[in-house]
């Protein structure tokens, strides 16, 4: 559900800011190529400008970037698989048809803290990762964090797995892993954009919307959680931004290079997130009982390996991810689990 949160983090995004100029690449060798820059805002939002400031960093790595806002991530995305573009920034789940790979990272429950995020992000930054951020002719050049998404409820009660039956929730449609852990609830979906989901749920059009933090006080959700409704205090998914480029088009180098520039970035884009959780009061946390969580960690494992079985999610991503958590907490069930990823 991560794509309902892309006007939502702007602040986040604007972490890209540089806080040092690398020195600049000879003139004679620059390499001009076009970026598909998509910020919800358009040219004035923050997300544009960040990448305005990343241009000073990319003409170090030997390239003039040329951005063209995009209002609608859809669009930027068919832009630049049409050519119109060579450099693209899409989040988790749309970057996945570029990148099975890292488009499995916002996978459900998948990475539970920010610690194993922190460890998932630094890892795939180095240069031993490498081979897994080419596919397919395109490149991963940088992984930002978005927040942890959270289950915004309309009733408190709605805090365990066996409790979502029957009840409405927000789905988009290129959230394919939504809609079947949907099914699997015995949950109704609600068809929603990423302009209406909250509304929807301040409406109790929904009793469920998935959401970060960020979320919270621009949408103001605290209208939709009056008056009995809260938070769930446990990630469904972590969301991310992918910056995904045509590597044939770029300097030799180019895409590590950005990856290592973007993960130095990454605590403080944490800061900004961390900082709108702590800012949510604090009577609308639900807090759910290790039995629960117990609970919710085997439905989203078990959607995993079904999703994985179905090709949506990459079967050594989610090993990856497994390993990370077993390394964190061996005493977790799926350690252990004959069919474990």
């Amino acid at each position: 559900m991560n794509n309902l949160c892309f006007g939502l983090m702007l602040s986040v995004i604007a972490s890209l800011t540089l806080t040092s100029s690398p020195s600049l690449a000879n003139t004679d060798e620059i390499t001009v190529v076009k970026m598909c820059a998509f910020d919800p805002i358009g040219g004035n939002g923050p997300i544009y400008q960040a990448f305005v400031d990343y241009q000073t960093a990319a003409l170090a790595w030997g390239a003039k970037l040329e951005l063209t806002p995009y209002t609608d991530e859809r669009v930027a995305s068919e832009d630049f698989k049409s050519g119109v573009c060579d450099v693209v920034n899409l989040s988790g789940i749309r970057a996945r048809s570029y990148n099975h790979f890292t488009g499995t990272l916002d996978s459900i429950g998948s990475i539970p803290t920010y610690e194993h995020l922190r460890t998932t992000l630094s890892t795939l930054a180095t240069k031993k990762a490498a081979k897994f951020m080419v596919s397919g002719g395109y490149e991963v050049a940088g992984i930002l964090p978005i927040g942890a998404i959270y289950p915004f409820v309309i009733d408190k009660s709605i805090n365990s797995p066996e409790k979502l039956a029957g009840k409405r929730i927000a789905v988009l449609d290129n959230a394919p892993e939504m809609q079947y852990m949907v099914a699997q609830s015995g949950m109704t979906p609600v068809s929603s954009t990423i302009t209406n989901v909250f509304s929807k749920f301040n409406n109790h059009t929904v009793d469920i919307a998935g959401g970060p933090a960020l979320a919270f006080e621009p949408m103001e959700l605290h209208k939709g959680m009056e008056p009995n409704g809260g938070i769930i205090n446990y990630p469904m998914l972590q969301a991310t931004l992918q910056l995904i480029t045509r590597p044939t088009a770029l300097p030799l180098g180019f895409g590590q290079k950005s990856r290592s520039y973007i993960s130095r970035n990454f605590e403080d884009a944490l800061k900004i997130i961390i900082e709108a959780e702590q800012r949510i009061p604090e009577k609308y946390w639900i807090d759910i009982e290790n039995v629960n969580e117990d609970d919710w960690n085997e439905v989203f494992r078990q959607n995993r390996i079904a999703l994985r079985d179905k090709g949506i999610y990459n079967g050594k991503a989610l090993t990856i991810l497994r390993k990370i958590r077993c390394k964190m907490d061996a005493s977790r069930s799926e350690c252990t689990a004959l069919d474990k990823e």
